[in-house]
């Protein structure tokens, strides 16, 4: 993108519906709250749906098109012709926030004609705020900004799996990569927080051997980018785009 004076308004404008929304979230969190289940038996949440509101109420401001999991999903007909849109997750790790374990983040994503340019993915318990850009990828903890990635200096091997959602292919995987590798540690975390530590330098590959969908890594796919990491499409070969005609991603691998 050329008009870079705007991608800069533009991130600003979503790190703010992110803390938005986790101050919501987080109210939510600290109550008791009711869990409904989808089509699919995933959990859903007032949280969910509240956090959705707010980011959208944010978002709307930049007259670009909003594609959200908990919000409108207008059929392929008429996002085609979108060069850009918002991709969100608002509260990612539903199943970590009902167990209340503290690893669920709020995803948002600016997409342009297919590839992701702003990530912003915000932890609300742990207070922690990721995003890139054309500038970079950046953490900021307790108001505290760094720039990543840090070096990881360790000949270890680290590798980032999903709290919730390991599969038979999953572990095949961490065997095929202990025979090839030597040591490994795998590290286990809930939502788009494994695309973080990819991006950080706190590990080194996260493998997904199981179902995800367009706003549950357009975010993390871009801050993966900016530190310099690909989000490989293990079909196609090549990374991943969005905005498709099937919103369900194929398995990938970040490294």
């Amino acid at each position: 993108m050329k008009d870079r004076i705007n991608q800069d308004k533009w991130l600003l404008l979503a790190i703010k519906a992110a803390k938005a929304a986790g101050e919501k979230i987080l109210d939510i969190y600290n109550q008791d709250f009711e869990v409904k289940f989808k089509k699919d038996k995933s959990p859903l949440t007032l949280a969910d749906q509240k956090a959705n509101e707010i980011i959208e109420s944010h978002l709307i401001n930049s007259k670009i098109p909003i594609l959200s999991e908990e919000g409108n999903q207008p059929e392929y007909e008429q996002r085609k012709n979108w060069d850009m849109l918002w991709i969100v997750d608002p509260l990612d790790g539903t199943k970590e926030f009902v167990k209340k374990n503290g690893e669920f983040t709020v995803n948002i994503a600016l997409v342009e004609k297919g590839i992701p340019i702003i990530g912003v993915i915000f932890a609300p318990v742990k207070d922690i705020l990721y995003y890139g850009s054309y500038k970079g990828v950046f953490r900021e903890i307790n108001e505290k900004t760094i720039q990543l990635p840090i070096k990881n200096k360790s000949q270890i091997l680290y590798v980032v799996a999903s709290r919730s959602h390991n599969t038979k292919e999953t572990d095949e995987y961490f065997e095929k990569l202990k025979k090839e590798k030597g040591a490994i540690e795998i590290l286990s975390i809930g939502s788009s927080l494994k695309f973080c530590l990819v991006a950080e330098g706190s590990a080194d590959i996260y493998p997904r051997f199981s179902p995800t969908m367009e706003w549950d890594t357009a975010a993390g796919h871009a801050i993966a980018n900016y530190a310099g990491k690909k989000v490989i499409d293990l079909v196609s070969k090549k990374e991943i785009t969005y905005n498709r005609k099937n919103l369900k991603n194929n398995w990938f691998i970040v490294e």
